[in-house]
């Protein structure tokens, strides 16, 4: 895949619409750390729409903004805004009511009420759609489901699906269009302690458990256990993205900041890896209304994940779209359960073959093989910096060594690109 594919992805929730988040500065933090997205929220004023396009200006970032208790006089007022953003480039996608289990969503003079009825949701997230798809300059965007609205629903109408197939039995009819991506908020500090493989798991489309992730909103519902797309196959093949993820390093549960950057680089990585088209992590910089969830904290300045962020984005840096054809023949030996592997290619045609490890405590090592000629591999360490760790010269192997949630970039150059080989 094309680096800026995998760059595109890095996404995080910020609080501009809430005036908790200066727009100059956290450009300055965009910048620095290489967040490509951001989700916003509860502001459509033409003077906020001023602000994030400022913000774009700046950055190239790209922004969804989103509500929570939404009524129709905002759905209209959402589009307006959108529009505008569309129109100076600053547009990613258009997104459905946040968390209805949360807040009550109005729609033609109807609230939904949590343990009875969704009706409301379902009648605005379907406007939403139909709205978003007849707009000339809109319809080029997508459209994200409600979150946790099909895992919540108390009775079934059909928020479990993107479109409602025949005979699902739903009370909204077959046919009916909600959105073009699944949209969960698979928070990976669910469990309270860091295990092995967690954020591989955490982005999982079957796995149960902790991790309120697709299978309970989109395969069989958490709450009521509608069925959804029971089907591992149709499960994994769900257009997706995760709006809120995340870990505090302060309060209940919370992380070191070096545990939280480590596990960050892991989340992004494996979300990737495993189908997901954008992550936002929960969020950009730490609030003390809201939590210390952030790479930056209150005075902007970048904590370990923002460092670890910054090196990562850094050494991957591309600013084209696109990469040149053909793939790498590699294999790993000696890997254990825990180690995951991901290839990209720049547009310079550079290789990244991304390798890190899930084991929550204690040291794992690997070895890469490369095949066809020998190459140049440049090896990095997003914890340590933005310069080579170890070089080699005309190789056809490279030993990787990891310690706690690590990850290890090779840059390999030189020799033809062949297909890759799992």
């Amino acid at each position: 895949m094309p680096v800026t594919d995998f760059l595109d992805s890095i996404c995080a929730c910020a609080h501009m619409g809430q005036g908790v988040d200066d727009p100059a500065r956290l450009a300055d933090a965009l910048a620095y750390t290489g967040i490509r997205n951001i989700r916003d929220s509860d502001n459509v004023s033409a003077a906020f729409v001023d602000e994030l396009i400022s913000v774009h200006e700046r950055t190239g970032a790209r922004f969804v903004i989103v509500r929570s208790g939404p009524d129709e006089a905002w759905l209209a007022d959402q589009l307006e805004a959108s529009r505008r953003l569309a129109r100076a480039g600053a547009l990613l996608a258009l997104e459905g009511p946040n968390e209805p289990n949360n807040w009550a969503v109005t729609f033609d003079g109807d609230t939904s009420v949590w343990d009875q009825d969704f009706t409301p949701v379902a009648r605005w997230q379907l406007e939403l759609y139909r709205r978003v798809k007849a707009d000339p300059l809109l319809r080029r965007f997508p459209v994200l489901h409600s979150s946790e609205a099909g895992g919540s629903e108390p009775n079934n109408v059909g928020l479990q699906f993107l479109t409602i197939p025949e005979g699902a039995g739903t009370l909204m009819p077959a046919g009916t269009q909600y959105a073009d991506f699944a949209n969960v908020h698979n928070y990976i500090c669910r469990k309270p302690a860091i295990i092995d493989n967690m954020a591989w798991e955490n982005a999982s489309p079957d796995f149960e458990d902790w991790i309120d992730g697709i299978y309970g909103e989109y395969g069989v519902t958490w709450r009521e256990g509608f069925p959804g797309y029971t089907a591992a196959a149709d499960r994994a093949a769900l257009p997706k993205v995760s709006t809120e993820t995340g870990w505090a390093t302060q309060g209940t549960n919370s992380l070191t900041e070096d545990d939280q950057g480590r596990l960050l680089l892991a989340l992004y990585l494996s979300q990737y890896s495993r189908g997901y088209q954008h992550t936002f992590v929960y969020m950009l910089r730490d609030d003390p209304a809201q939590g210390y969830w952030g790479f930056v904290d209150p005075d902007y300045q970048p904590k370990r994940s923002g460092i670890y962020l910054h090196n990562l984005t850094s050494v991957l840096a591309d600013s084209a779209d696109s990469a040149p054809a053909g793939g790498l023949a590699y294999s790993i030996s000696d890997r254990a359960p825990t180690t995951h592997d991901l290839l990209l290619r720049r547009s310079d045609g550079d290789f990244f073959l991304m390798v890190w490890s899930e084991r929550a405590a204690g040291s794992e090592s690997a070895t890469v093989h490369l095949a066809g000629p020998p190459r140049q591999v440049q090896v990095y360490d997003p914890t340590a910096g933005t310069t080579p760790i170890q070089t080699f010269a005309g190789t056809k192997t490279v030993p990787v060594t990891f310690t706690d949630y690590d990850v290890r970039i090779l840059r390999v150059q030189g020799g033809v690109a062949v297909r890759r080989q799992s």
